[in-house]
């Protein structure tokens, strides 16, 4: 019996709930899906280019690089991810968390930054014969705190490149979906 499944039973036992008698294959452990090893093919470091438009989607784009680091948690349903870079003289960090709700039958997430205010959480769809991941959610505006709606669109491509873009809208996109980010990884050896 698991360690986690003996907590349970001591808890069980000082509620009074009486003695509980619980076996591993009485409480199979979730074992990763199909829809998780696509997750998990993005696991190692991946060297990233950025181009950003600070200036509005129309504006040139400030080109910059980074570095992203995956990681797939124990037992194979999650996959953390690390992300650094420098933009201009600002340091940046984002960490995310994604997975596969098997019960709602969606990729799910989440999303912080060194530059967000908010907690963004996502929901997403795979499309397999384009091998493109993407999600939605909904964050605040560092600027005036109004929503903003987010689309991440994240490509592989046949070479284990990958192309991620993400579209923002909101009070400062005038309410239409604007390409605010585009990230071209290469996946290192």
């Amino acid at each position: 019996m698991n360690t986690f499944l003996r907590y349970l039973c001591l808890a069980a036992s000082a509620l009074g709930i009486g003695s509980i008698a619980l076996a591993q294959d009485e409480y199979p452990v979730p074992k990763p899906t199909a829809e998780h090893k696509i997750l998990a093919a993005e696991e190692g470091t991946w060297d990233a280019t950025i181009k950003s438009y600070p200036k509005g989607p129309d504006s040139e784009a400030m080109v910059t690089k980074g570095v992203e680091v995956n990681t797939v948690l124990p037992g194979g349903l999650w996959l953390a991810s690390v992300f650094n870079a420098d933009f201009g003289d600002m340091k940046f960090e984002g960490r995310g968390q994604y997975g596969y709700d098997s019960i709602q039958k969606k990729y799910v997430g989440t999303w912080v930054d060194s530059m967000s205010p908010s907690l963004t959480v996502l929901s997403g769809s795979y499309d397999a014969k384009t091998k493109t991941l993407t999600y939605t959610g909904d964050g605040v505006c560092p600027l005036d705190g109004s929503k903003l709606a987010q689309k991440m669109v994240s490509t592989t491509k046949d070479d284990g490149s990958r192309q991620f873009t993400l579209y923002m809208t909101g009070t400062q996109t005038g309410g239409k979906e604007a390409k605010v980010m585009q990230i071209e990884y290469t996946k290192r050896k």
